[in-house]
């Protein structure tokens, strides 16, 4: 099956307009760009366009829409701390405008590699989405103006906040996983109000998680996934209804599933990753029967994996690459790419782009042998993955945002 049919079959994707990278890993949340060729060289005088700087702190990663760029950060004026939204002209490069969504009078604690400003926001190209995790949600419309904002739907995190917000049928959805709570929600995008609040339990010591959920197609019903402690659900998007479950031994999950084949693929996150492939479909627990298969070697805690035709990739934390059957889960080729990773792969052109967490990045050519095609560095720290629109490359660093194009 080609990858574009495969896409059409399993994947829902919000539509976009072209150029657009809507949300965290792309219009189809799976790190795939098909748009004109971005550029596969790119340093802090490589290919440049722009680069601007960024007040405050951040990793959520930058989204693209309607010519304009949209990320969040975290100040801290006079001890308290202000989340906002920034808008950057995609042509220019100039701060169009830099706007608070969300107030806190006391900086939480978070880990040293998180943040107050982790989630990536994602717009329907009407309105850009912030969710700042237990610190609240906010809606803005595109000159900045706050349309709405509520508060966090639970109390008691640990390390900050994560998973990023996808949007589904006008409805805002994303996962809760502190200390008090565990569970998907689903908001209202026009108007923030609750559409549903569906419990996601879990026998667990450290029920704590920071994965964002994918929304699939399955039997003509469209479902979202959404992965925490010890267990990964699917529930019905309109309702909430939880479908089935498949459990497994694993905190603090961080990586974003991805489907094909019938399958969705995971990461089961600490102490020891394992990848897991899943059938799709299924009632109550699926656990002994819907596993396909499952691999612990050189699984990620934190980068999402990559599909690309029959092959998934995968690049763990501390820089060891895979090529996987996406159908056998038989390893192709394992190689090491130098440093530690918090990114998430990107695919386009045949090609794989990684960063790394100093900014070093690493283009490999998708396929069943391993050809690394070139090494850069941005020479600054940076957690944040890839976002890509109409042949440019933009990627963010520690105090920075680059845009790259093939000059």
């Amino acid at each position: 099956m080609s990858r574009c049919a495969l896409l059409l079959l399993v994947l829902v994707a919000r539509p976009a307009a072209s150029g657009d990278w809507p949300q965290f890993r792309g219009p189809t949340g799976d790190g795939h760009y098909t748009g004109p060729k971005v550029p596969t060289e790119w340093g802090p005088d490589t290919n440049v366009a722009w680069k601007t700087a960024i007040p405050g702190k951040g990793w959520s990663s930058p989204i693209i829409s309607k010519g304009k760029v949209y990320l969040t950060t975290a100040t801290e004026p006079a001890g308290g701390l202000s989340l906002r939204v920034v808008c950057v002209n995609a042509e220019s490069g100039k701060i169009d405008w830099d706007v608070e969504a969300i107030k806190s009078d006391r900086p939480p604690v978070a880990h040293p590699k998180n943040g107050h400003a982790s989630p990536t926001p994602v717009t329907d190209g009407e309105r850009v989405y912030a969710h700042f995790g237990h610190l609240g949600t906010a809606a803005l419309d595109l000159k900045g103006k706050v349309i709405w904002k509520i508060p966090g739907k639970y109390q008691k995190p640990v390390h900050g906040n994560g998973g990023s917000p996808i949007l589904v049928d006008d409805r805002l959805i994303f996962s809760c996983d502190g200390l008090d709570k565990q569970a998907l929600v689903a908001i209202e995008a026009k108007t923030g109000a609750l559409a549903w609040d569906m419990p996601r339990k879990a026998q667990a010591e450290k029920p704590f998680s920071f994965s964002t959920p994918t929304v699939v197609e399955h039997e003509g019903t469209k479902q979202i996934l959404s992965a925490g402690t010890n267990v990964i659900t699917a529930h019905d998007a309109k309702t909430g209804k939880e479908l089935w479950r498949f459990t497994f031994a694993g905190y603090s999950v961080i990586p974003k599933p991805v489907v094909g084949h019938g399958m969705m693929y995971m990461s089961t996150g600490y102490e020891w990753a394992g990848l897991v492939a899943v059938k799709l479909g299924g009632t109550g627990d699926v656990t002994k029967t819907h596993q396909a298969w499952m691999t612990k070697k050189n699984a990620p805690h934190t980068p999402s994996p990559l599909l690309v035709g029959d092959e998934l990739y995968v690049v763990s934390d501390r820089g060891l690459m895979s090529c996987i059957d996406a159908k056998t889960g038989e390893a192709v080729w394992d190689e090491r790419v130098r440093g530690g990773y918090s990114a998430s792969p990107f695919y386009a052109d045949g090609k794989i782009y990684l960063t790394n967490e100093t900014g070093q990045g690493t283009v490999v050519e998708a396929g069943r042998k391993f050809n690394q095609l070139g090494e850069f560095d941005l020479k600054e720290k940076t957690f944040a993955s890839f976002a890509a629109a109409d042949g440019a490359l933009y990627v963010r660093t520690e105090s920075k945002l680059y845009k790259f194009a093939n000059r």
